[in-house]
């Protein structure tokens, strides 16, 4: 089973790597596996790969391939890119952020914050805490697997028709609830974009400001992550930044499209935000740290839940952790959106981060690269993915 998550189903097949352009990396001593990792997306298809990492007060940082296919222009270790699920991290350190001022319980349900919302088709808000949004086990249907919203929004004379569109937060909750659940709310793990949509409408709610307002005053500005936003309805990615590439197609050969411009709203709370990696690597270990959450609403983020045939994998609140090949726990969360697939973990003591982006969304193995770094060789296997969000 796969928990992956990338806007488009895909799985890694090689575009022609002589298009990726020539290498260029950072001087750096003991990250060669790593390297080796980035090169052998490249080689798989994955049009530009960047990559930082912090190890205590050491920085190391690496590019492969290309930011842009028409130019040949190579990535930057500065890029800024779409994070894709990864913002699902963010948007559950604001909640936990609000339980602790008092405003809100996780144990509320989602009907107390928003009445009648969710509901028909067996869904059921007065069942649903707002705990079970953030891991997952509310058996909410995800709304970017409804084969409408996928021909219109995934493949590709949907994407050229309606890449600007704007889609209100209800719209997206209404077409998860035209499904049926995948299960009844507490019983079994299910990943569902719909869950942090709601998130982000509750937040809404109690502060009576825009989630990403709640970020930016919360989170980027005290973190200064001036690489980090919420763009809402813009369609540019800020410079510096590369292309982003896709199939828009189920397959994984065919023509490559620039996938650049869109409107995130389609993706909202559950994934539109942009970063850059140093900014993802100091986000991720100031979490760890314990420098955004007291200490009893870290400890409940990193309170997992089993994730079927993922026994390596637990899933917390909108933070992921796994244990790699060679025992080395990290912590952090994955992120896929049209042209990107994005990865970001740390350790537990939050001394050693790795955050990177591939800027094509149907070939390479973020795994393999995590596993290079951490355990010393790229020995993750290969997964396929589904639709918006994370591993």
């Amino acid at each position: 089973m796969s928990v992956r998550v990338t806007l488009v189903a895909a799985t890694a097949v090689a575009l022609s790597a002589a298009l990726a352009g020539a290498a260029l990396a950072a001087p750096g001593a003991g990250h060669d596996a790593t390297r080796e990792a980035l090169r052998a997306a490249v080689r798989e298809g994955v049009p530009g790969v960047t990559a930082t990492v912090k190890d205590g007060h050491r920085t190391w940082r690496a590019t492969e391939g290309v930011g842009n296919l028409r130019t040949g222009e190579p990535r930057s270790a500065s890029d800024r890119y779409r994070v894709g699920s990864i913002t699902k991290t963010f948007v559950a350190t604001v909640m936990l952020q609000l339980e602790a001022e008092g405003r809100l319980s996780l144990d509320d349900t989602v009907h107390r914050w928003l009445p009648g919302t969710v509901r028909g088709n067996g869904h059921d808000g007065r069942k649903i805490t707002l705990r079970r949004l953030l891991n997952h086990t509310s058996g909410i249907h995800d709304y970017t697997s409804d084969e409408e919203f996928g021909r219109t929004y995934f493949l590709k004379d949907g994407f050229f028709a309606h890449r600007y569109d704007t889609k209100r937060p209800a719209e997206l909750v209404a077409i998860a609830m035209g499904h049926r659940p995948e299960f009844a709310p507490g019983t079994s793990w299910g990943y569902s974009n719909t869950n942090y949509v709601l998130a982000g409408m509750v937040i809404e709610k109690a502060t009576g400001r825009p989630y990403g307002a709640e970020i930016r005053d919360r989170i980027i500005e005290p973190l200064h992550l001036h690489a980090t936003s919420v763009p809402g309805t813009r369609a540019a990615v800020p410079q510096p930044s590369s292309r982003a590439y896709s199939k828009l197609a189920p397959t994984t050969t065919g023509p490559t499209y620039d996938v650049t411009r869109l409107n995130p709203s389609l993706a909202y709370a559950a994934g539109e935000m942009i970063s850059d990696s140093s900014d993802l690597n100091r986000f991720y270990r100031a979490l760890l740290g314990g420098e955004l959450l007291p200490p009893r609403q870290l400890k409940a983020m990193k309170t997992t839940v089993e994730i079927d045939g993922a026994p390596n994998d637990g899933y917390g609140l909108g933070l992921m952790e796994r244990r790699l090949s060679c025992g080395v726990r990290v912590w952090g969360h994955g992120g896929g959106i049209h042209g990107s697939s994005s990865e970001a973990v740390t350790t537990p003591d939050a001394r050693h981060s790795l955050a990177l982006n591939f800027n094509g969304d149907w070939a390479g193995d973020t795994d393999a690269v995590v596993e290079a770094e951490f355990c010393g060789d790229a020995r993750g296997a290969t997964r396929p993915g589904t639709r918006l969000g994370t591993r």
